[in-house]
């Protein structure tokens, strides 16, 4: 195993950004070292989009988000997700 080169200190993101894009990070840092680290209080980035529904679909959304006590909006980025993973894991399950 070689030996790990002392990683420097940066004075801004800018800098150590510039540093990682230039430099191999397996001379500074041990992979097989490092471990899972989950952030339970990071909010995923998120972007804004327009969807036209038909009112009906909107007005049944919004019932059975109040009857669940969520969030309309909420309640269609779960359904969505839902779907899109189901999708997801079927087309790999025939994959194989």
């Amino acid at each position: 195993m070689q030996k790990l080169k002392k990683r420097p200190k940066f004075k801004s993101e800018k800098q150590e950004a510039d540093f990682w894009a230039s430099h191999d990070s397996t001379e500074y840092i041990d992979y097989a070292k490092s471990q899972r680290v989950v952030f339970p209080r990071l909010k995923p980035s998120t972007e804004t989009i327009s969807l036209r529904l038909p009112k009906s679909l909107l007005d049944q959304l919004k019932t059975l988000a109040n009857k669940r006590d969520v969030p309309y909006q909420t309640l269609l980025k779960l359904f969505v997700l839902e779907r899109v993973e189901a999708e997801l894991h079927r087309k790999t399950a025939k994959a194989s």
